[in-house]
């Protein structure tokens, strides 16, 4: 993966030095948030690779409610900038990369695209869904139109998950596919896809049903970071030989299936939230080949 040949964004938050919350009293717990569609990315999968109960971290009544607290503002706007360390150098050159796609794409349907902010953080920070903390991975908070990361989640999928070879230069273009998914978070709100989900999912009355669609969201969400990651590389040529391998490696690496037969020894499909390792790497596959929002039509799919 060649980062020189992407854009910089600038439109990244930086809390990593803050340590916790900045200016104390904005954290709200998980249980009493209320977590929007979209913003629940990798909470359930990593909390049973990690050996965490799940239930900690996610409210299951939560999800078919549509419960949600936004948290209290902070004291003063935050600036955005171009970090300057490796890894934020990095992070901020996929954003804008992610930026340029999708300011084309939707300027070709007479739309205007409006970035997302990324914050970087380390450990636990606020955020408009509730408090961010690493052990969730990183996810699209849909109230405030923020995607958060703690970067410390890319050594959990070379490590703990084998998502990649560390220390590869591969490895980059899967952090990237990482990236590019809780992207296609924001795509879906911008359509006002995540709205008309957690409508159909209140609607349901049923956590299998509700999971089900969250499962759909997910898969489209891998299948729009397959049509930026085609339409980067016709337009700059930036995917290096076995970035593609490695970005399927790690979809396969975190998939439902995958995750619950390492964390408990069996799988449990009707408690998918994100799909199955065959499942993610095929709809990363179908935004890759067709390059098209078009294409990414999970909702429709006789069979995910």
């Amino acid at each position: 993966m060649r980062l020189d040949d992407l854009p910089e964004s600038g439109n990244i938050e930086d809390r990593r030095s803050e340590g916790g919350f900045a200016g104390g009293g904005f954290g709200l717990p998980i249980g009493g948030g209320g977590l929007g569609i979209g913003t629940i990315v990798v909470l359930g999968i990593i909390g049973w690779a990690m050996g965490i109960d799940p239930s900690l971290l996610i409210g299951g009544a939560e999800l078919l409610s549509g419960s949600h607290q936004q948290m209290q503002a902070p004291p003063t706007a935050r600036r955005t900038a171009k970090p300057q360390d490796e890894m934020g150098r990095f992070v901020d050159r996929v954003l804008g990369s992610t930026e340029a796609r999708w300011r084309d794409v939707f300027a070709q349907d007479g739309k205007t695209y409006r970035p997302p902010i990324l914050v970087l953080y380390r450990g636990q920070t606020y955020a408009g869904c509730g408090e961010a903390q690493s052990v969730m991975g990183p996810f699209y908070c849909p109230l405030d139109k923020k995607v958060y990361l703690d970067t410390s989640f890319f050594d959990e999928i070379a490590r703990r998950f084998y998502g990649c070879d560390v220390g590869s230069r591969s490895c980059q273009f899967a952090e990237a596919y990482v990236i590019a998914h809780e992207v296609g978070h924001h795509v879906q709100n911008l359509l006002g896809i995540l709205p008309k989900v957690q409508e159909a999912q209140q609607a349901s009355g049923s956590k299998v049903a509700a999971n089900q669609l969250q499962v759909r969201t997910e898969l489209q969400a891998d299948c729009l970071a397959g049509v930026w990651a085609s339409r980067s590389n016709k337009r700059r040529q930036f995917i290096d030989p076995g970035d593609i391998d490695q970005a399927l490696q790690t979809a396969a690496a975190i998939g439902d299936d995958r995750l619950q037969r390492q964390a408990r020894g069996y799988v449990v499909p009707d408690s998918f939230t994100h799909g199955s390792s065959e499942q993610r790497k095929r709809w990363f596959m179908t935004g890759y080949q067709q390059g098209t929002v078009q294409a990414c039509n999970t909702f429709n799919a006789a069979q995910i």
